[in-house]
């Protein structure tokens, strides 16, 4: 794989943002034909569009569009002369793609029915997706490429991790596992919203151990989903939980998004129906 390919991926991975530099035309005598590319990340430069001063200059053309967030792709021109330091005597046009993360960042929790369906619609949405399990075999293994699996006997250590501003979605196997999640992403309030799948009587025996610790839970939903679309199969579940999830995403301050738990509906927990905390079962 080529070095920029590489540097890309990694980019992505990390969740950093990126610079993609390619030389769109080269007409007489270049350094480097077009096609020629490069990344320009936080950690370096992978890739060449031919060195020397052109590069120096389109390297410190994409680190400002970096520190100054730039969106969207750009060109520019450059003659091969003496103004740029250079006798090559050709002229080159290069293209700027500011290439950074989506700025809604789910944690989805629990690779269950609902949690299936929920990725195959988030697949084609602008987010980037944690999808952590603490079951090996749960998680597929052919994913969106927005989609990132996580296999961790401890998922409710992951949440220390997550980008701030982080949507947190919890729909595992095990109540118990729903609970320490929920506790351990409340406790930073720097995330946007914590969504519980689950019935009402879920939600009060939450409510009410999480007043015992003392714990805020004003980012807590639960029942997650948005009213008025009814159904209890996983698809019309995982549906109502994109839209809501879409409808925190609109364009107002974090603090006056909607994040008061939903109006009364018992289909919101998936294909379960809330015995006692300790109780398994495959959402």
């Amino acid at each position: 794989m080529a070095a920029w390919l590489d540097a890309l991926a990694a980019a992505e991975g990390d969740n950093q943002p990126a610079v993609l530099v390619t030389v769109l035309a080269a007409k007489g005598s270049t350094p480097r034909e077009a096609g020629a590319k490069m990344v320009v990340s936080a950690d370096g430069l992978a890739g060449t569009i031919g060195g020397g001063n052109l590069e120096y200059q389109c390297e410190a053309a994409a680190r400002d569009l970096l520190a100054s967030g730039g969106e969207g792709p750009s060109t520019r021109d450059f003659p091969l002369g003496p103004s740029l330091g250079q006798c090559c005597g050709g002229h080159v046009t290069v293209l700027f793609e500011v290439l950074r993360p989506p700025k809604l960042q789910i944690a989805l929790f629990g690779a269950g029915h609902v949690g299936t369906a929920l990725v195959r619609l988030l697949a084609d949405l602008p987010c980037r997706v944690q999808w952590i399990d603490p079951r090996p075999e749960a998680l597929p293994a052919n994913l969106p490429s927005n989609v990132i699996p996580v296999r961790t006997a401890q998922p409710a250590q992951t949440i220390a991790g997550l980008p701030s501003g982080s949507v947190v979605l919890v729909m595992t196997h095990d109540h118990q596992l729903d609970f320490d999640i929920v506790v351990a992403a409340l406790r930073r309030p720097d995330l946007r919203a914590v969504g519980l799948i689950g019935s009402d009587t879920k939600r009060a025996r939450f409510l009410s151990r999480l007043a015992r610790q003392g714990i805020p839970t004003d980012k807590l939903i639960c029942p997650i989903g948005l009213p008025g679309i009814e159904g209890k199969e996983p698809a019309v579940v995982a549906l109502s939980v994109a839209a809501q999830i879409m409808q925190l995403n609109v364009s107002l301050p974090t603090t006056e998004r909607s994040i008061a738990p939903m109006p009364k509906t018992e289909r919101s927990c998936g294909d379960c129906v809330c015995p006692p905390v300790t109780t398994q079962g495959r959402r």
